[in-house]
């Protein structure tokens, strides 16, 4: 049997996607005492800190990702992790690399495992691709820009993790070269991808 005010807020929930903040669920009316006790009861699932999904619903695929997009949703995946999404590293980081325009406020974003990168704006705001996983609209780089900021933070993650993006974007044939001299001029790496791209592509 279930308590009293369950039946209300699995309703908000379902109509929200099935998935809220805890700001945005008391927003709605429904008391932090029923989210916890709903959490202890199985009814509800805590995806990470502040952020609730009803239980009944099929697992996520990218529940990282979904959080982080419902939690900043300002921000954007980027570099490791954006290579691992388009297929041009085999393996994924340990933390989602996650784009921040300078100036913008810190999201929290306790509970999830972030490497945060700061962006100047005009390098932040062009190349973000949005897909939809999970009800979510999730903002990642499309992959000539990902592989530019690959060279502009090489110092940071390895010239290794570029090279080896660079060789997997070249294997699979779908090759813009406008773009990517587009992208490494926005990050002014245009001099250092150059002699890469010749010998690569």
């Amino acid at each position: 049997m279930k308590k009293p005010g369950f039946e209300r807020a699995e309703k908000i929930f379902f109509y929200n996607g099935g998935m809220l903040p805890t700001s945005a669920a008391l927003n709605l009316g429904i008391h932090p005492a029923t989210l916890y006790a709903m959490e202890k009861a199985g009814i509800l699932k805590k995806l990470s800190r502040g952020l609730f999904r009803l239980s009944d619903l099929p697992p996520l695929e990218q529940p990282d990702l979904v959080a982080i997009s419902i939690k900043a949703p300002k921000a954007v995946v980027c570099l490791a992790s954006a290579l691992h999404f388009h297929g041009l590293s085999a393996q994924a980081p340990d933390q989602i690399h996650l784009a921040l325009k300078r100036g913008m406020e810190p999201p929290r974003l306790s509970g999830l495992s972030v490497r945060r990168f700061w962006f100047s704006p005009f390098a932040f705001n062009d190349g973000i691709e949005t897909y939809e996983m999970d009800g979510a609209r999730v903002r990642i780089y499309g992959p000539e820009k990902t592989l530019a900021d690959c060279f502009k933070y090489r110092n940071k993650l390895g010239l290794d993790l570029a090279l080896e993006a660079l060789k997997r974007y070249r294997d699979r044939g779908a090759i813009n070269r406008a773009e990517l001299m587009r992208y490494a001029q926005i990050c002014r790496v245009q001099k250092v991808m150059q002699p890469y791209l010749e010998a690569i592509l």
